[in-house]
């Protein structure tokens, strides 16, 4: 089992490479325009007691659950998990990585630890503070609306860091699957439903505001014992499938 160890050199160069100047920037962005809007909304709600009414009701879970789980998680967990290798293997550095005796596991692995760091910074905290500034309190909406997100951004992140090692055109295939599966087709067709990282994470948030889910609006797909399945099981064999790609990866591959 020490051959899965996490490695902090593998660590830091990726840390390195996913917050540079550019991607800092663009990471940022994404939750900045979630905490504006949520903080505009809270404006509007000292203004006019009707929406003040709302954000106690549904609009604050509608907003969390529109632009924080269905949006920025996907948009972050595609910029972390390609960005947290898909530059090396595109470049071809890769090569000097793999030319090292360390397990293709641990590396997917570490890279996956830290792809999910920068989704719970960039993502998961920001989902908290406009929580947080949507309610006014750290109450169960907050809590259930951030243990959410983690759970989606974890399986986001391993899935599009599959994508990265599997595929030269990850980016692209990962755009079209966060915007239009995830954001589109999963937030609204039936059945569909059922098959998106999106709904299996609702249905935890679901599960923690328990009686006061129906009021709110907060209706999951699929029941919790299935998304969590389901969340674990796709996170697992993500990274497991990715550790085999990477054993096999020919830079000259046209995949």
């Amino acid at each position: 089992m020490s051959g899965l160890a996490f490695n902090g050199t593998v660590a830091s160069l990726t840390r390195r490479s996913l917050l540079g100047r550019k991607r800092t920037l663009v990471l940022a962005l994404l939750p900045l325009a979630l905490l504006a809007l949520c903080i505009f909304a809270r404006v509007l709600g000292g203004i006019d007691s009707g929406i003040e009414h709302e954000l106690s009701g549904r609009l604050a879970p509608d907003l969390l659950a529109a632009f924080g789980i269905a949006i920025l998680m996907p948009l972050l967990g595609l910029i972390a998990g390609t960005g947290a290798i898909g530059p090396e293997i595109d470049e071809g550095s890769i090569v000097y990585l793999l030319a090292k005796p360390l397990n293709r596991y641990s590396i997917i692995v570490t890279k996956l630890v830290v792809a999910v760091g920068v989704v719970v910074g960039f993502g998961v905290l920001p989902v908290a503070v406009a929580g947080v500034v949507l309610t006014g309190e750290v109450g169960a909406v907050t809590v259930a609306f951030t243990v959410g997100a983690l759970a989606a951004g974890v399986a986001y992140a391993a899935v599009f860091l599959l994508l990265a090692v599997a595929s030269r055109n990850a980016v692209v295939l990962g755009l079209i699957y966060a915007l239009i599966w995830e954001s589109l087709v999963g937030g609204l067709v039936p059945g569909a439903q059922a098959l998106s990282i999106q709904q299996w994470s609702l249905a935890v948030v679901e599960r923690l505001l328990g009686d006061d889910a129906s009021r709110l609006g907060v209706d999951a797909a699929v029941g919790l014992g299935t998304g969590l399945t389901l969340l674990v099981v796709v996170t697992v064999a993500a990274t497991v499938y990715a550790g085999r790609r990477l054993q096999t990866l020919r830079l000259n591959d046209e995949t």
